[in-house]
């Protein structure tokens, strides 16, 4: 599989697409003004603990509180962060953290080293974690537990053992912190990880000398610019091209991966051509088509793609695929189709959180096993994890996939001012049966008074043409004229009763 990387950048934002075989499948955004927060390290202070939720709300400057789950305490955090009290009994314990519910752990106005690890998700906070980890190029460092680990992506089992033999030695003469090798450290050598630990042990000396002087809440460490990120975490030899379209953000990339990887150096290029880069590569259609809520598939067959705040349903439908012979047949297709589609476009769009798929009603039980094993096999080549519960007699299928961030609907879009967020507003018959009810509750108090209707246009036009018997029925009940103004500033399911000046006169 070839891939590509394509990087537009403005001073107010920037995009990166990822090509697998000149197919956009997965889009990064990160705006300057709004940069995430995931990675970042923060001294922060405890503000509620909650022992019913078994958790801890945390200060860090945001706008929101932060969460904290008891899973995601440490308590060893140096002799500045503990009070006497707390000093002492973990010297009491060896040294070791204590464990118990959280109300024992934690208290309020107590200060913690804390690492975000979600994004605010709508009304709620990020989640955050004492257990820190910092990334390298081949490593991550993980300074509060004794671990040793490989990525599970190196399966071979005689690099793995060569791999966690050196982790071992390498965290002996580090003085203690857990490692965990990177998919990208594989084949490499004793020096390259011993160049990642020191980088990333100096920088967690940096992060605790940091919080010692800091009064809390204070940001301690800011994770990598997008574009930077992402060459540290996907940059390796299946990368074809990066492509980048202006003359700064090329050089800095250049250098990056003349420190990262001096050999892939003349993958980076710029990009000079006067058309926009991300037309170029039809990444543009692409955005505008992960935002549409129908999503056709190459039979004909369609997709329908709802994300609410709890989580996401797909519907599968044939649309106009009739097949050929067996009906079974022409849903099977559908299916399998579907399910490819399906992983991409939960790529595109950073789609996570539970997922739950509607396949068309297949029969037979090893057309339902076809469905699953193509679906865990796509979703391999997903970076974000996630699992999957067993296609059912129902065609449901639920897809856990883990979420940090905001989904590129919420990222582009923002709910609609004049539906709310609905999707739907009142029709205008159901409008003019309200306002039928309306004035029959006053008829009995104003009869024999003229009244002026302010609705919007749409509701105006009901009300001439097929609602029409509306009015004539009101102005019999009224025993006066009802006049109708169409007023363009009224939302559809908005209208105004007023006495006419005439009447209120007489």
């Amino acid at each position: 599989m070839t891939k590509e990387l394509i990087v537009s950048s403005t001073r107010r934002e920037t995009k990166v697409a990822l090509l697998e075989d000149s197919v956009v499948s997965e889009l990064f955004i990160e705006r300057e003004a709004h940069r995430g927060i995931v990675g970042n390290i923060y001294k922060g202070r405890v503000t509620r603990v909650v022992p019913g939720m078994q958790s801890a709300f945390v200060a860090l400057g945001l706008e929101r509180d932060a969460f904290l789950y008891v899973a995601d305490v440490f308590e060893e955090w140096g002799e500045n962060l503990l009070t006497p009290e707390e000093q002492a009994e973990v010297s009491a314990n060896g040294g070791a953290a204590r464990r118990g519910p959280i109300e024992q752990r934690l208290h309020e106005g107590q200060d913690v080293l804390v690492q975000a690890v979600k994004e605010p998700l709508g009304n709620k906070g990020a989640r955050i974690t004492s257990h820190v980890s910092l990334p390298g190029r081949h490593l991550v460092f993980m300074p509060t537990v004794e671990h040793v680990g490989v990525s599970r992506k190196i399966v071979d089992e005689n690099e793995r053992r060569r791999l966690k033999t050196m982790l071992k030695e390498l965290r002996l003469e580090r003085g203690g912190g857990g490692f965990i090798v990177r998919t990208a450290g594989l084949g490499r050598t004793r020096e390259d990880f011993e160049r990642d630990a020191r980088y990333l042990t100096k920088t967690w000396d940096e992060i605790r000398a940091t919080a010692s002087r800091e009064r809390a809440p204070a940001l301690l460490h800011h994770e990598l610019g997008l574009v930077q990120r992402l060459l540290r975490d996907l940059l390796s030899g299946e990368i074809a091209a990066i492509w980048l379209d202006t003359e700064r953000e090329f050089r800095r990339t250049l250098d990056l991966v003349n420190e990262l990887q001096p050999e892939l150096a003349p993958r980076v290029r710029l990009f000079n051509r006067p058309q926009p880069i991300f037309e170029a590569y039809g990444v543009a259609t692409e955005i505008e088509r992960a935002l549409r809520s129908k999503v056709w598939l190459p039979s004909g067959g369609y997709l329908v793609i709802n994300q609410t705040e709890a989580l996401v349903a797909i519907d599968v439908n044939t649309g106009r695929y009739v097949g050929k012979e067996r009906l079974e047949d022409t849903i099977l297709q559908t299916n399998l189709e579907a399910v490819k589609e399906i992983v991409c476009q939960l790529r595109l769009r950073d789609l996570g959180g539970i997922v739950v798929v509607d396949f068309i009603d297949m029969e037979e039980r090893r057309s339902r096993q076809a469905v699953m094993k193509l679906l865990e096999e796509e979703l391999k080549r997903d970076r974000a994890p996630s699992k999957v519960l067993a296609v059912n007699e129902f065609g449901l299928a639920i897809i856990t996939r883990k979420r940090v961030k905001h989904s590129l609907e919420r990222l582009l879009c923002e709910p609609c001012p004049y539906c709310g967020g609905a999707g739907m507003v009142k029709s205008a018959t159901t409008v003019c049966s309200e306002i039928f009810d309306e004035v029959h509750k006053l008829a009995a108090e104003m009869r024999g008074t003229g009244l002026l209707l302010k609705v919007s246009p749409e509701v105006a036009r009901a009300l001439r043409e097929e609602e029409a018997s509306v009015l004539n029925d009101l102005a019999t009940v009224m025993g006066a004229e009802i006049v109708v103004k169409a007023d363009p500033l009224l939302h559809q399911e908005q209208f105004d009763l007023v006495v006419r000046a005439a009447d209120a006169q007489a």
